[in-house]
Parts: C-alpha cells; sequence; structure tokens
C-alpha cells in the first residue's frame, strides 16, 4: 500500500510539473505574439497584465497538486524535514495567491495600465 501510495505522490508531482510548464509556456507563446504586435501598433499593455495573471494561475493550480503531493509523502514518510518542504511550499503558493488575488482586484476596478500603442 505504501509503495502505491508513493507512486500516486510522484504521479501529482509530474502532474503539477506539467501544469507549471504548460502555463509558462502558453503564457510565453501570447507574450511573445503581444510583443510582435508592437510592429504592426496593436500592442496592448492590458494584455500583458491578463497573460501575467493567466500564468499566475497556472502556476497557482501547479503548486495546489505539489502540494497535494507533499502531504502524501508528508504522511508515508513523517520528518521534520517533510513538514519544512510542505510548510514552505504552503508559504509560497498562499503568498502567490494573495498577491495574484490583489492584482485580479485592481484589474477588476479599472486600475489596469492603459491601453498603450
Amino acid at each position: 500500500m505504501s509503495g502505491l501510495l508513493q507512486s500516486i505522490s510522484h504521479i501529482i508531482s509530474y502532474i503539477s510539473i506539467g501544469i507549471i510548464c504548460y502555463g509558462a509556456a502558453l503564457g510565453l507563446l501570447k507574450f511573445v505574439h503581444n510583443e510582435l504586435n508592437r510592429f504592426q501598433n496593436s500592442f496592448s499593455l492590458a494584455k500583458t497584465v491578463q497573460i501575467k495573471i493567466e500564468v499566475g494561475y497556472y502556476l497557482l493550480l501547479g503548486l495546489e497538486f505539489l502540494i497535494a503531493s507533499d502531504i502524501i509523502d508528508t504522511i508515508l514518510n513523517p520528518s521534520f524535514n517533510d513538514l519544512g518542504i510542505l510548510a514552505g511550499t504552503v508559504f509560497i503558493r498562499t503568498s502567490l495567491s494573495f498577491f495574484l488575488n490583489k492584482e485580479i482586484e485592481s484589474v477588476a476596478e479599472n486600475k489596469a495600465p492603459k491601453e498603450s500603442k
């Protein structure tokens, strides 16, 4: 049973890496496309802010999966080192979530930077 849970934990970790990499790649493609639009005078700073928010969501989702994996690992092999890693991951995720939510609120209140050409 322990081996099965360990395998599940590893699978969840790989899924989290995949989500983070996918979100980063998608964000990079959108960013490059938006930057290339500068040559056609259709660049949008608001799109850059939106891309930042989208990448943040993927990062948060990936961290959620990573936390699940760490919780399974900590249950299987409880140690102070594992608890420290779990606490650090939760702290990072909470901090990112806080600042991402602040950014979203700012965009929602039309405080985002104006369109730039």
